[in-house]
């Protein structure tokens, strides 16, 4: 088994924030997402950030001390770093240094799957690293494996790139995602002419989103060909994952499945993964699921709302979704409107939120009675798999069929109106 590298954590507290000590936790297991070992960490409370050494000179030298004392190679910053400041902390500490962006383009890189989300990293890890480029030439050759984690994506292979290779690089790989990007576009159409309703999950990273997604399969599909993948970890999903939900009354939407939010995550990401996320500003309504057992839930929520708004999703109608539950100690009071708390590993509360969903969505619904004749039995088929049936009574003229339809579908057959 390989050794896991040593690393130091370093980070600022400008102007005293509530909520910096979370982000250096959460610092921390971003590192140990890419299987850093951490071994020491310094922080510095400052007015603003040092524009030369990010922090201040004398917390360097501690951060020198600190190196030599655990036997560390890397440091690890928890803010994203100019081209310079990188040079110069490399000239001091002599070692490899990474900023929180790196980290997170490193998992991404790690967790893509699909074609399309690895262009879209590999796109986002290219800009980082243009304005960076010139800074970093001769210090990336010393580290041998590039800003990056490890010999690959930052490393030496992108040393015999120049600006405009990468520029090149980056309007060849956009062109080849625009393709994908088209056929994303042609199945949400195909979507929008069907006028089923979207609902999309969104939220913190490893919030439960996948959960919920998986339980309300389970609930309302006997297949289990359908399930997402679920693990507890950081950024588990990067692809948007579509599934028809459908009740038994035959109402049904789409549940959408998209890529988790972290404090401070990187603007690259964002613009890169934007055609992905316009799966968010298209949606009907949002469910926001937050981790309620984490005792910084709260700020996680600013986080989800602020990158919805950079989206331009902010107006979306809301259901917050306050996942886990079952690791929440004392009683909790469901007093909230707009609110549904859930445990959805125990698959406890879904129905309330599946009700809760009912009741934003299928509001273009109505009562009517139509009679079909005998020879329209395509109409008939097609009624009982997307209408709520209450009775069918066969006559002379036809069937005279009692139902709760969509309004589209009250428009299109109207001509039948008994």
């Amino acid at each position: 088994m390989a050794q896991k590298q040593k690393a130091i954590l370093a980070g600022a507290n400008f102007n005293n924030k509530h909520h910096f000590s979370d982000s250096m936790k959460e610092l921390f297991y971003l590192a140990d997402a890419c299987d850093i070992e951490v071994v020491g960490a310094i922080t510095q409370k400052l007015q603003r950030e040092d524009t030369v050494y990010y922090m201040g000179k004398g917390k360097i030298q501690e951060v020198l001390s600190l190196l030599d004392q655990n036997d560390a190679a890397m440091v690890i910053f928890n803010d994203e770093l100019s081209p310079s400041q990188i040079r110069n902390l490399e000239a001091v500490l002599q070692c490899r240094i990474i900023d929180r962006t790196v980290l997170i383009l490193d998992i991404f890189a790690q967790r893509a799957k699909t074609r399309e989300a690895k262009l879209q990293v590999e796109i986002a890890k290219l800009q980082y690293m243009l304005p960076r480029l010139i800074g970093l030439r001769a210090s990336l050759s010393r580290q041998g494996g590039g800003a990056g984690l490890r010999n690959r994506g930052f490393g030496e292979t992108k040393l015999e790139l120049d600006r405009r290779k990468i520029l090149d690089k980056i309007s060849r790989l956009h062109r080849e995602l625009e393709k994908l990007v088209v056929q994303r576009q042609s199945q949400r159409k195909k979507r929008e002419k069907t006028q089923i309703p979207v609902v999309a999950l969104v939220g913190y990273t490893n919030s439960g989103k996948s959960t919920i997604m998986n339980a309300m399969i389970d609930l309302y599909h006997s297949s289990d060909d359908k399930q997402v993948f679920v693990k507890d970890m950081l950024f588990a999903t990067l692809e948007t994952s579509v599934r028809h939900i459908k009740f038994p009354d035959n109402k049904s939407f789409l549940l959408t499945d998209t890529v988790g939010f972290i404090s401070k995550l990187p603007h690259q990401l964002i613009k890169a993964f934007r055609s992905t996320l316009e799966e968010v500003t298209e949606a009907d309504m949002m469910i926001h699921v937050v981790d309620y057992s984490n005792p910084n839930y709260e700020q996680q929520i600013e986080v989800t709302k602020a990158t919805l708004k950079e989206l331009g999703a902010d107006n979306i109608p809301i259901i917050y979704a306050y996942n886990k539950i079952d690791l929440v100690d004392g009683e909790i009071l469901d007093i909230e409107r707009d609110c549904v708390y859930i445990s959805a590993k125990n698959k406890a509360g879904i129905y309330q939120l599946t009700n809760a969903i009912r009741q934003k969505i299928f509001t273009h619904y109505i009562n009517c009675e139509l009679l079909i004749p005998y020879d329209k039995g395509n109409i008939v088929s097609y009624l009982k798999d997307n209408a709520n049936i209450k009775s069918a009574a066969y006559n002379s003229d036809g069937i005279l069929i009692s139902m709760e339809c969509r309004e589209a579908d009250y428009k299109r057959y109207q001509g039948y109106v008994n």
